[in-house]
C-alpha cells in the first residue's frame, strides 16, 4: 500500500516542482524585460529632441504650410472610420504609387473626392498577386489599420488591411505571427 501511495505522490511532486519552476523562469524574463520600457518623460524629452533636430524643424515647417495642412485634413477625415476599422468606400485611381515612393506595394485610391496612397508594405511573396488584379476605376471596400502622412507624399497613407471587389475579398491582411 505504502509503494501504492509513493508512486503516485511522487509524480505529483515532480510535476508540481517543474511547474513552479517554469513559472520562475517566466517571471524572471518578464522582470528582464520591462526595464526597456521607456517612461512618458523620457519619451517626451527624445521627442523634443527631435523636434529640435534639422529634420524636426523641418517637419513642423511642412504641417504648418498649406501643402501639411491639407495632407493633415484629409487624414483626420478617415482617421475614426480606420480606427474603428470601418469598411471604406474607395476608387482606385492608379496602380502606381507616386515616383520615389518606398511603401512597397499600393495603389493610389480616392474615398470622398480626396486622394490616399493605399499601401499594403513589402511585397514578400505572392501575397498580393489578386491585388495585381485591380484596374483604374475599380470600385472596392477598405479596411486600414493606420493613416500616416509624411512631408514626401502629397496625400495620406492608409496601410491596407482588407480589400474587397464586387462582394469578393481579393486580399486580407494575415496577422503577424511572431506575437508583434
Amino acid at each position: 500500500m505504502k509503494k501504492i501511495i509513493y508512486v503516485l505522490v511522487l509524480p505529483l511532486a515532480i510535476g508540481s516542482g517543474l511547474a513552479f519552476a517554469n513559472r520562475e523562469i517566466k517571471n524572471e524574463t518578464l522582470k528582464k524585460t520591462a526595464p526597456n520600457s521607456r517612461t512618458l518623460t523620457e519619451t517626451t524629452t527624445e521627442r523634443n529632441k527631435w523636434e529640435a533636430s534639422p529634420n524636426g524643424i523641418k517637419f513642423k515647417k511642412w504641417k504648418e504650410s498649406p501643402e501639411g495642412i491639407k495632407v493633415l485634413d484629409n487624414a483626420a477625415k478617415i482617421k475614426n472610420q480606420v480606427k474603428n476599422s470601418a469598411n471604406i468606400e474607395a476608387v482606385v485611381t492608379s496602380l502606381y504609387l507616386p515616383l520615389g515612393a518606398q511603401l512597397g506595394f499600393g495603389v493610389m485610391i480616392r474615398i470622398n473626392r480626396k486622394d490616399y496612397i493605399l499601401s499594403f508594405g513589402l511585397e514578400n511573396s505572392n501575397e498580393f498577386q489578386q491585388l495585381k488584379s485591380l484596374k483604374v476605376n475599380d470600385k472596392i471596400t477598405i479596411r486600414g489599420r493606420s493613416v500616416m502622412f509624411a512631408p514626401k507624399y502629397s496625400c495620406p497613407i492608409v496601410a491596407g488591411d482588407y480589400v474587397q471587389r464586387d462582394n469578393k475579398i481579393i486580399y486580407k491582411r494575415m496577422p503577424n505571427q511572431s506575437g508583434c
